[in-house]
């Protein structure tokens, strides 16, 4: 029997993984400098766009996202699931009419914003509770629906009156979650749990059609979270050695699953679009959700301050969302902006003496000098290095092809397979490894990244030298 309400002790529990999973709904949601008529904000949403089958079949985006994991229940145990996305909700902008009625516009200018046509996001959950014992053979599946949707809001002026109003309309979506679970053999009660999450909309683009046009029917930036009452789930990152080899049989599409929640906690899972750590957790600095995941909150907080009285307007009438971040880059106080100049949290200074059972180097105080002083090595030297690559010599000043993605370790390398690229150094590692620095040709802030050295980083078998050898 599948049930839709969890329990108090469910909900709680579920509440710790939300703010991880809160950042993944919104991952790129807006995106710096927050003005809808900025370029990079023309194409929406890129990660976890589950498509209508129809639009799948003339695009390289899925329909569907597939979890396989492994999980240890106990008799008796519940399976809570929540499947969490966004629905476009596309926005039109209208101004009252002389005759009484409205007119569309491409723009309305108030005195603190200006409004524009725009896509939102409403957030969606399908919450279901299902017994682990249910889950066998072909396992259960549960359809859901959301009703297409229109409401009009009112636009009033500094003094009341209305000047326009703002036309909000959603279509209907529909899916389906899948879930199934088959028992390992072996020493321990192992089981691989299967969790597909689908859009089964009708919707059918007219010839000419594009991805615009289709997100309307799409469940945006889906992802889901798994709950066990009773039991544990094994990570798929760090599984023990017995696990292993159940672990790479594991097969998941378009998602991964980690586990979630606080470190240690092993009831919980989070299955997202984006690659994550076990246990991911929001930066105890961060002042609030800033939605351009590409940079780090100290610069986007400053950047976005620097912004003109002009671009605040538009990024206020953008989405509630660029608005909330405009107010929080004004209104950050000078000390917490401090925290977010950097935050070193894996490193302690040891003052204690060592004892005379404590092994040779256990607390031993801060040395006097650097272990390693990078202007005193004069075996390195990042401008003039080069690395052999397909028997081409690779250096400052080379053109290369960037082949990402061999260690699927950045979902935004996705964006730049196949793209040229201006090499700037070759930099070695304390470990022996090479790094490429490149800047990407064709980038409009290619000039100002090399200012700053914020350039992008690839190993040798992730380019391809344009040159021949």
């Amino acid at each position: 029997m599948t049930t839709a309400v969890f329990t108090p002790e469910t909900e709680a529990r579920l509440a710790t993984a939300r703010h991880v999973a809160d950042a993944v709904l919104f991952e790129g949601y807006v995106l710096y400098p927050y003005r809808a008529s900025a370029a990079k904000n023309r194409l929406r949403w890129q990660f976890g766009v589950l498509v209508p089958p129809a639009w799948s079949a003339r695009c390289e985006e899925h329909e569907f996202q597939h979890t396989e994991c492994l999980m240890e229940p106990r008799p008796g145990a519940d399976l809570a699931v929540e499947v969490r996305f966004l629905h476009a909700q596309r926005r039109t902008v209208q101004r009252a009419a002389e005759d009484g009625g409205f007119e569309t516009v491409r723009e309305l200018h108030l005195e603190d914003r200006v409004l524009v046509p725009w896509d939102e996001g409403v957030e969606e959950r399908v919450e279901l509770t299902v017994p682990v014992a249910d889950l066998a053979g072909e396992g259960v599946s549960f359809p859901f629906t959301r009703p297409a949707r229109e409401e009009t809001e009112p636009v009033l002026d500094g003094e009341g009156r209305t000047v326009g109003r703002l036309l909000r309309r959603r279509e209907e979506v529909s899916g389906v979650v899948r879930l199934s679970a088959a028992e390992l053999d072996g020493p321990y009660r192992t089981m691989r749990l299967t969790a597909v999450v689908e859009n089964t909309g009708d919707w059918v683009p007219e010839p000419g059609g594009d991805r615009d046009a289709a997100l309307p029917y799409s469940l945006v930036a889906s992802h889901l979270l798994l709950c066990l009452d009773r039991g544990s789930f094994l990570s798929m990152t760090d599984p023990p050695e017995w696990a292993k080899g159940a672990v790479a049989a594991c097969r998941n599409l378009h998602t991964w699953p980690v586990l979630a929640g606080e470190p240690g906690v092993t009831d919980l899972v989070l299955s997202s679009p984006i690659i994550l750590e076990d246990h991911p957790a929001i930066a105890p600095e961060s002042p609030g959700a800033l939605y351009d995941a590409t940079e780090i909150d100290e610069i986007l907080a400053l950047r976005t301050a620097a912004l003109t009285d002009e671009e605040k307007r538009e990024a206020r009438g953008t989405d509630e969302r660029a608005a909330a971040v405009v107010e929080l880059a004004d209104t950050m106080p000078a000390e917490v902006l401090e925290r977010l100049h950097g935050a070193v949290r894996s490193l302690r200074e040891v003052t204690a003496p060592a004892s005379h059972e404590d092994p040779p180097g256990h607390g031993t105080a801060r040395p006097d000098t650097p272990w390693w002083d990078p202007g005193g090595d004069t075996s390195v030297d990042p401008g003039n290095d080069r690395v052999t690559v397909d028997g081409v010599p690779v250096g400052a000043g080379s053109r290369v092809v960037l082949r990402p993605g061999l260690r699927h370790s950045d979902a935004q390398d996705l964006f730049l397979h196949g793209r040229t690229a201006l090499v700037e150094a070759v930099l070695h590692d304390v470990d022996g490894g090479v790094h490429i620095a490149v800047t990407v040709e064709g980038d409009p802030g290619a000039d100002i990244r090399r200012e700053q050295g914020r350039f992008l980083y690839f190993q040798p078998d992730e380019v391809e030298p344009l040159e021949t050898a």
